[in-house]
């Protein structure tokens, strides 16, 4: 039996409604939520991260040589707001596309490659 997303919908005031997220609160879909949220901090650190250290070190500490010349050409704030919400939307495009593993080792990458590095410069 095929699952569609109108599949076992309950009444609601004696009208059938369908439901929107199936399998919405199960320990999978919580993961994946999980998942998503994690990623998106992730985004929101590394672009409060290199904006500080920016502000600090200048663009040249920047090691994304994209993200450096963006912030040399448009400023520091609309360079790292256009690069952290092209991010975003990709890495929500993926998760949209169910692509769950991306997603994680995307989020793995940043923590690795991005939040830790910032976090050594900017606090030790």
């Amino acid at each position: 039996m095929e699952a569609t997303a109108y599949a076992n919908s309950a009444p609601y005031f004696g009208a059938y409604v369908p439901r929107l997220c199936p399998g919405a609160g199960d320990r999978a879909s919580v993961g994946r939520y999980a998942l998503l949220l994690a990623f998106l901090a992730t985004q929101c650190l590394d672009g409060v991260f290199t904006y500080i250290g920016i502000g600090l070190y200048g663009p040249s500490v920047e090691a994304n040589p994209l993200i450096a010349a963006l912030v040399r050409e448009v400023g520091q704030l609309p360079g790292l707001a256009i690069a952290k919400s092209c991010a975003a939307i990709l890495g929500v495009s993926l998760y949209a596309l169910q692509v769950y593993g991306a997603v994680a080792l995307l989020t793995a990458f940043y923590l690795v490659a991005a939040i830790l590095p910032w976090t050594i410069i900017l606090l030790w």
